[in-house]
């Protein structure tokens, strides 16, 4: 799989509606124009300049000038390291306590709970928990919780075997994946619907197949599909064929990658996926 060409999809993904559309280039990989000498010493100064914020603890101003550059200079050669540095600073934002626009201060009051704040919010006990260094569900009457509140959204893009994860405009992350065999992925629109922890594998023309064994495919998680309960987002314990068309129909991600997503991803969250 080209790096290149994957960055190229990222920096195209924009918002129409309530929708998300991906426009993709027409040049082939290897046929960039290289990026020229000002372009690149242009680059360097915003990455420079990124790294300085960084240092000062200033994650916003950093973020943002990361996504400039991949918006503005994907021919950049080493493109593919910007779109990883943003999708650790974003994540990393994400999960402190920072305060940004997508967040909020909630004072607890009696009676709310880290459910009740989830569902109020539309987010998860377990990104609240992270935002605020929780080690238990015991919240206290009085406590300020920063609060994530900007709903999450999933891109499947079948042709590169990706997975977008998007808020509002902003490209959060870029994850590897498997889709289905012989192109078995259905495309179109989902909401996640249930949402399991080391889930048991109802495998068709079997016995269930509990978490722990080495047979279970789906992983250590299971985000499956309101419309289509038999296709979800899971994990895996064959990493060795991730960008491959290898599923029975369903996205699958490394371990790691599921967990993080399944801790963002509340019930609800619209998954879009693509030829």
């Amino acid at each position: 799989m080209n790096q290149r060409w994957i960055i190229a999809i990222v920096a195209a993904v924009f918002v129409v509606g309530a929708g998300l559309v991906v426009s993709f280039s027409k040049h082939k990989p290897g046929t960039e124009n290289r990026s020229s000498g000002a372009a690149t010493a242009s680059v360097g100064q915003m990455l420079d300049e990124a790294a300085q914020y960084q240092a000062r603890g200033d994650q916003l101003k950093a973020k943002d000038l990361y996504a400039q550059v991949i918006a503005d200079h994907p021919d950049y050669d080493k493109i593919e390291d910007v779109q990883d540095r943003l999708g650790v600073l974003s994540m990393a934002l994400i999960t402190s306590n920072t305060p940004t626009p997508q967040t909020v201060l909630h004072e607890v009051v009696p009676g709310d709970s880290l459910g009740k704040l989830a569902k109020q919010y539309n987010t998860t006990t377990a990104l609240i928990k992270k935002s605020n260094n929780l080690k238990s569900d015991v919240i206290r009457v009085g406590q300020k919780l920063r609060v994530w509140t900007a709903p999450f959204t999933v891109l499947v893009n079948k042709s590169q075997n990706i997975l977008i994860l998007k808020t509002g405009e902003d490209v959060v992350k870029v994850y590897h994946i498997s889709t289905g065999a012989n192109n078995s992925t259905p495309i179109g629109h989902f909401k996640i619907a249930a949402k399991l922890v080391d889930p048991v594998w109802f495998k068709a023309g079997s016995k269930p197949i509990p978490p722990e064994s080495p047979q279970n495919e789906l992983g250590s998680r299971w985000m499956g599909f309101a419309e289509n309960p038999q296709y979800g987002i899971h994990g895996t314990i064959k990493p060795n064929l991730i960008g491959q068309q290898a599923t029975a129909g369903c996205v699958r991600l490394v371990n790691h990658d599921v967990e993080e997503l399944f801790d963002l991803l509340a019930p609800g969250t619209q998954v879009t996926i693509q030829d």
